[in-house]
């Protein structure tokens, strides 16, 4: 698809910097760079080993461009299975400029967004779900999401997957060649044993396709809504878990007349917090804005932090907020708990079960706060060698898989023919096939690259 294409891309982010890489993956990439790179040591760059560094001068003619580092990986043994060069050079945007412009005219062409990572897939480097990794891996702002996407990358998810697919397809192989012998009426594949594949590879399924819950959320944080009436201290509860003062404080009812978010990690688990505006009736029509905004808010979050003032406690509201979002996991906050004697919070306690005491205003109970939104994160896959699910493509392929599997216990309940077994399980192969890039179309390919960065 690329055999007489070399591709050049900076792999650095863009700006002034102490060093930048610019990336060349081609069939000559190495004779492109040896062309324009004078060794200190006198040494031909065309001659010299695999994952070899070199230290010399890039010189567009007669002009010194600048003092570089020149890393050589030689295919099939590199990133893309091709001639890779990595030119390591002071990190000016205008030295960047030159020495991409001047391997342009040698014969390169700007690499499109994840064309590099493309490659490392087309030349059988890595498998589909594994190259997607590699962008969950850049994009990764969690120890969580870290670590998933490393798991994801060595091959954990599709080592799985294609083990599946295999004994799968052992058995469609067997069902395919009853069809060959249909008029003798024979059975290959003995039907007891391929009752106990499908029996199995449904609870793996169903188990990989649970774990999306848990892996959503790593991958993308889990957005909280701090809800409450106005003045019983919800911006000042945001600004003490984030510890600074996000949100603007004060006496005033009302003063939050939009939502504010931002983001803490807590446990390796990403917590998107947002403040509302206080709910109660109101003739302000920004306010009101605000309020609706706030149950905007409510409907995409998926927990929601009821926040009362305890010395002026009325559950009205918090009744109101269940009985609208039946399906919501809320968690009820006392707020200006160093105002209550023990009567006062035993009887909160005892009306509204499981509310955490704290005072936003000094921070005490926060940390009970974090302690208990960390337990209800169901995180424990991480600590094991579960293999967690995190993209929806995979998730969406996975179900249909299931689906598919589901039909061939049916069909083999009904014992029906060979020949329409063998249609739904050709369709649970290629659903299994597409996770892994056993199955791909352009478009896909199109779809999943264009979200790379440039030079990856």
């Amino acid at each position: 698809m690329f055999k007489n294409e070399n591709i050049i891309a900076l792999a650095t982010p863009s700006g002034i910097g102490a060093i930048a890489v610019i990336r060349i993956s081609g069939h000559e990439a190495i004779k492109i760079v040896a062309s324009k790179f004078e060794s200190i040591s006198g040494k031909n760059l065309l001659k010299q080993k695999s994952h070899t560094i070199h230290l010399g001068h890039i010189m567009d003619d007669s002009k010194f461009l600048d003092e570089v580092l020149v890393s050589i990986f030689k295919g099939p043994h590199s990133y893309t299975g091709e001639n890779v060069v990595e030119i390591s050079c002071h990190g000016s945007p205008y030295i960047q400029q030159q020495i991409v412009q001047l391997f342009l005219r040698k014969g390169c062409r700007m690499a499109n967004a994840g064309e590099f990572t493309l490659r490392a897939f087309l030349n059988g480097k890595m498998d589909l779900s594994q190259a997607e990794a590699v962008a969950d891996l850049i994009a990764s702002d969690s120890s969580a999401s870290h670590e998933v996407a490393l798991q994801q990358m060595r091959g954990g998810f599709s080592n799985e997957i294609q083990k599946l697919r295999e004994e799968l397809l052992n058995f469609a192989s067997l069902i395919e060649l009853e069809l060959d012998f249909s008029q003798e009426d024979v059975e290959f594949a003995n039907r007891e044993e391929f009752q106990k594949l499908l029996n199995r590879i449904g609870e793996v399924l169903k188990r990989l396709i649970d774990s999306f819950a848990v892996g959503n959320v790593i991958k993308n944080g889990i957005p909280v809504a701090i809800v409450g009436e106005p003045n019983v201290g919800k911006s000042t509860l945001l600004n003490a878990l984030l510890n600074e003062e996000r949100a603007i404080v004060s006496d005033i009812a009302g003063t939050t007349r939009d939502t504010v978010e931002d983001q803490i990690n807590i446990n390796g688990i990403n917590f998107r917090f947002i403040d509302t505006a206080g709910i109660r009736e109101t003739e302000d029509v920004v306010e009101r804005i605000g309020i609706e905004r706030t149950f905007d808010k409510i409907e995409k979050a998926r927990l929601i932090i009821f926040l009362f003032d305890g010395p002026h406690f009325d559950r009205s509201e918090l009744e109101r907020i269940k009985n609208k979002y039946p399906t919501k996991e809320l968690l009820p906050i006392c707020n200006k708990a160093d105002l209550l004697d023990s009567p006062k919070k035993d009887a909160i306690q005892k009306e509204i079960p499981n509310t955490i005491f704290l005072s936003a205003k000094y921070g005490t109970g926060v940390p009970e706060l974090e302690e208990k939104l960390k337990s209800m994160v169901d995180s424990g896959a991480l600590s094991g060698d579960g293999t967690i699910v995190t993209n929806s493509r995979h998730y969406d392929a996975l179900q249909k898989a299931l689906e598919e599997i589901q039909k061939v216990k049916e069909g083999m309940e009904a014992e029906i023919s060979s020949d329409l077994l063998a249609v739904d399980i050709r369709q649970a192969l290629f659903h299994l096939g597409e996770i892994t890039g056993q199955v791909t179309t352009d478009d896909l390919l199109g779809n999943i690259f264009s979200n790379f960065c440039i030079g990856k």
